[in-house]
Parts: C-alpha cells; sequence; structure tokens
C-alpha cells in the first residue's frame, strides 16, 4: 500500500517543483503589483482575471478530463483519434465563443465593470482565453503520459517570460495595468508554439463519433460543476467590487494571494491524484489507500496551516531593498483574512479527495449539485456579510462555500463508493485546527498576538498532535518512509 503512496508522491513532487517553483514566481508579482501600482489598480485587474477564469472554464467545458478518461483506456492504435477529437472540438468551439465575446463586447466590458479609459484591456482577454484553450489538451495529454519533466518545463518557461515581460513592460516601458495583460498573452503564445509539437506529433484530421459522443457526455456535467466551482473561487471579487470600491477590492486581493502558499499544496497534490485514483482504483486495497492518504493530506496541511496562520504577517512586512515588502504597506490592513483563506484552501484539498469515488465510479453527475449548493452559499454569504464585516465577510463566506463543497461531496461519493476514513484522527484533527483558530483571532482582535503568543501556540499544536494520538511514533516512521 506505501509502495503506492510513495508512487503518488513522487509525481507529486514532479509535478509539485513546477506548481510550486511557478506559483512562487508568479507570486513574486504580487510584491511587485502592490508596491508599483495603487490598489484601485490592483483592484481592476483582479476583476478582470476573475471573469477571465469564469469564462476559461465555459471555454474548455470539462474536455480535459474527458480526453484523459477516455484517452486512458482508448487502444494503442485509436489514441491520436482520441487526441484529435477532443482538441479539434476545443478548437472549433473556442473559435465560436470568441467571436460572440468580440461582437457582443460593449455589453460585455459593461457586465464585467472595466472603466471606459480601459476598454482596451477587454481584447486582451479573448486572445488570452482563445490561447489558453487551445493549450489544454496538449497540457492534459502530457500529464496522461506522465511526461511531468516536460510538463514543468513548458510550464516554469511560460512563467518566467511572463514575470520578465511583466518588469520590462511596467519598469521601462510604463505601461501600467496593460502590461499584465501583454505578459500573459504573449507568454500563452510561447507555450502554445512549444505545444505545438506534441499537437502535430498527435494530430489527425479526424473528429471521431466513437470518442466525442462518450467523451461529451462525460464532460458536459462538468460545465456547470465547474462554472459553480468557479464562482466560489472568483465571484468575491466582483461582490466586493459592486458593494466596495475598486481600492477595497484590490487589498482583498493582495492577501487573498498569500493564500497561494495552501493553493501550492493542493494543486500539486491534485495534479497527481486524478492520474493516480484512477490506475489505483484497480488494487485490491485500493480503499484503504485512499484513506490513508486523505489522512496523511490533512495532517501535512494542518500543520502548513499552523505555521503560515501564525506568521505570515510578520513576513508580510519585512522590508526588502530599502522600502519593498511582500505586501505593499498599502495593502497591510488586509492581512487578518490569510489564515481564513489558508483554512479555505485546506477544505478544498479535502474536496479534491473526497472526488475519487465519483471519477471512479463515473458518477460526474453529482458535480453540479456539489459546487452548485457551495456557489449559493458563497454569493449569500458574501451579500450578508460584506456590508458588516467587509473583506473578513468576504473570506468567511469562501470559507463557508469550501466547507460546503467538501461536506456534500464526501457524503455523495460515500453513497457511490464508500471508504472507511479514519474518522477518530480526521475529527481530532478538524478540532484542534478549529480550537486553534479562534485562540488566535481572540489574540489577534484584541492586539495580544505577539510573537511570544504564536510560538506558543505552534509548539502546542504540535504537542497536541501527538497527545491526542493523531501522529504516534509507528505512524510517523511510515511517513517518513514515503517521503
Amino acid at each position: 500500500m506505501f509502495d503506492k503512496i510513495k508512487e503518488l508522491t513522487k509525481d507529486t513532487i514532479i509535478y509539485g517543483v513546477s506548481t510550486i517553483i511557478g506559483r512562487f514566481l508568479n507570486f513574486l508579482l504580487v510584491p511587485f503589483y502592490t508596491n508599483v501600482f495603487t490598489p484601485a489598480e490592483v483592484g481592476i485587474y483582479s476583476n478582470i482575471y476573475a471573469y477571465i477564469a469564469f469564462l476559461n472554464i465555459i471555454f474548455i467545458y470539462g474536455m480535459d478530463a474527458a480526453f484523459m478518461k477516455y484517452s486512458s483506456v482508448a487502444p494503442a492504435d485509436k489514441k491520436k483519434v482520441a487526441y484529435s477529437t477532443a482538441f479539434l472540438c476545443v478548437t472549433f468551439s473556442s473559435l465560436i465563443l470568441s467571436i460572440i465575446l468580440f461582437f457582443l463586447r460593449k455589453f460585455f466590458v459593461e457586465l464585467i465593470e472595466i472603466p471606459q479609459h480601459y476598454f482596451y484591456l477587454y481584447y486582451y482577454l479573448i486572445l488570452i482565453i482563445l490561447i489558453d484553450t487551445l493549450a489544454i489538451v496538449p497540457y492534459a495529454n502530457l500529464r496522461l503520459q506522465r511526461k511531468s519533466l516536460k510538463f514543468t518545463f513548458i510550464r516554469l518557461s511560460n512563467i518566467f517570460l511572463n514575470i520578465l515581460l511583466n518588469f520590462i513592460l511596467v519598469l521601462k516601458f510604463k505601461m501600467g495595468i496593460e502590461a499584465i495583460l501583454i505578459a500573459n498573452l504573449s507568454a500563452s503564445l510561447f507555450s502554445l508554439v512549444i505545444l505545438s509539437f506534441d499537437i502535430i506529433k498527435n494530430f489527425v484530421l479526424k473528429i471521431d463519433k466513437e470518442f466525442l459522443k462518450p467523451m461529451l457526455k462525460f464532460a458536459i456535467p462538468y460545465l456547470p460543476a465547474s462554472l459553480a466551482a468557479t464562482v466560489v473561487q472568483v465571484i468575491d471579487r466582483p461582490i466586493v467590487l459592486a458593494l466596495t470600491n475598486e481600492e477595497t477590492l484590490g487589498i482583498y486581493q493582495a492577501n487573498y494571494k498569500l493564500g497561494i502558499f495552501m493553493m501550492l499544496i493542493v494543486q500539486m497534490f491534485q495534479f497527481a491524484w486524478q492520474p493516480f485514483l484512477l490506475t489505483t482504483a484497480k488494487e485490491e486495497n485500493a480503499k484503504e489507500i485512499f484513506s490513508k492518504v486523505l489522512t496523511l493530506f490533512l495532517i501535512a496541511t494542518s500543520v502548513v496551516w499552523i505555521i503560515l496562520s501564525l506568521f505570515i504577517d510578520d513576513v508580510a512586512k519585512i522590508k526588502f531593498f530599502g522600502n519593498v515588502s511582500l505586501i505593499g504597506y498599502k495593502f497591510w490592513d488586509g492581512l487578518s483574512i490569510v489564515p481564513i483563506i489558508l483554512l479555505a484552501y485546506l477544505f478544498n484539498g479535502l474536496y479534491v479527495n473526497f472526488q475519487a469515488g465519483l471519477y471512479i465510479e463515473e458518477k460526474t453527475k453529482y458535480f453540479p449539485v456539489v459546487t452548485g449548493t457551495a456557489a449559493l452559499v458563497n454569493v449569500v454569504f458574501n451579500l450578508l456579510l460584506i456590508p458588516s464585516l467587509g473583506i473578513m465577510g468576504a473570506a468567511l463566506a469562501t470559507l463557508a462555500s469550501y466547507l460546503v463543497m467538501a461536506t456534500t461531496l464526501f457524503l455523495f461519493s460515500q453513497k457511490v463508493y464508500k471508504i472507511n476514513y479514519e474518522y477518530e484522527r480526521i475529527l481530532k484533527i478538524l478540532s484542534l485546527i478549529l480550537v486553534t483558530c479562534i485562540v488566535y483571532y481572540i489574540f489577534y482582535y484584541n492586539g495580544l498576538l505577539t510573537i511570544a503568543i504564536k510560538l506558543v501556540l505552534l509548539i502546542t499544536f504540535f504537542m497536541l498532535l501527538f497527545i491526542l494520538k493523531i501522529i504516534d511514533r509507528k505512524f510517523l516512521n511510515k511517513i517518513i518512509k514515503v517521503f
């Protein structure tokens, strides 16, 4: 069993290298933006990227997952046909949607609330979405073939180019927030050119109904589910903007970005988890493996959560190169939301774990219900909490929605593919996190959260992991062997 978990760990680490390094390099743009742009300017580009994320889901409509599902079981002589079917389908639909966005630009610019003097940024939005969508099937194919090193190279090259162009266009050419979209578009085009070799190698001019029909049947339920999931991820931006202003949104977004460190762990795990669970499902002890994976994941993320929650605000205020800090001083008022955002991503990780049963049993019809419920919770909580709690209300709405996603998916997954998780250990971990979170904010809002108190909370947390027998010596030795 632990050999299989070791296999998952290896892929997680490889994908994690690209994800962690890539996201971290991208994260370097956060201090850059918050020390160069005003909170209002950060709010404008954040809102645009919220809609890019939403439109990306519509353009992809789950075809990447459908391609991986059916290409993985296709005969060797049919894999190119499966690849081409998915690629051509996505290409045709993306071109049609891009044309619609172009001719309805006046309506969408008003909907997105792009200021009139930034109207032209909308054209970059269309091109970025189109180019990124064309790359989705080639990227999925690299993952399916476990070409993680090539995947890593392309992703990191994209990010390096994006960052380099950001610095050049902003600092040298003084292009403002337009530089952000130009850099993104250029990097996306670069990646597509590199992936074109993979496209040519696997492409045949054919759309096969044998693959297209089941792919669409598998993928279509992903559309409402993925749209709802994206609502959970980004709807807070437009709502914060609507209920407050661009400056408040900029402060919220900059501090929300500090949750990236937990998001990294979840994302790199997810890259390896989906192929892993599909292949491991054939193992006799698959359910036992999945159970152990969840426990290991929760222990690891809880440790990351406590460390980041306690010390992220101190790190964010450290000065580099004179007066440059991790987060510009104009954005420090929002640091209080970071522990909540980190915890929200932890529950997102549990949601990813619970996907196993629905993937294996092909019950994707439940995803729209799960994510739709979470999206509704997110919108309602945002509307209720932001007027009274400001950006903390938006953060709590995010946490509530991810908690609902994890809980409802767990219930559906257990219904179709029951796994005996280590419930006692899981309950202890979650209880420890909850109590620590409450104590943290009691000290924080009373102005008593000193470094000494933080160290006491950290030591106490680690001691309780052993006192409550969440971790024992035998279990610890197994974890060490895995890594």
